[in-house]
């Protein structure tokens, strides 16, 4: 039991590192365009691999149509990233 459970860590932590790494990049460039389009939206905090943003209704719209690009777009895999965009009034129902 003890291998097996070594062998699981050995395996799943260099997918929880990038990730991790992922939605740190996906952070750098959502919030770097936040400031260059001088949008009222604001990045509230990372929730795993989720961002939580607090959007203005008149921005609702673009921040929903290009975020999903900005984050897919900040690593080149093998496989597709996948950005879903819940929206609600709170975190948990937006999902």
């Amino acid at each position: 039991m003890r291998r097996q459970g070594a062998e699981r860590a050995a395996i799943n932590a260099p997918m929880q590192g990038t990730a991790a790494d992922l939605i740190k990049l996906a952070m750098i460039a959502v919030q770097g365009w936040l400031e260059k389009e001088k949008l009222e939206t604001r990045l509230i905090m990372q929730v795993h691999d989720e961002l939580v943003l607090e959007v203005p209704d008149d921005e609702l719209d673009r921040v929903r149509h290009t975020l999903p690009r900005l984050m897919t777009e900040v690593a080149e895999l093998s496989v597709p990233l996948v950005v879903d965009v819940g929206v609600w009034p709170n975190w948990d129902k937006a999902h």
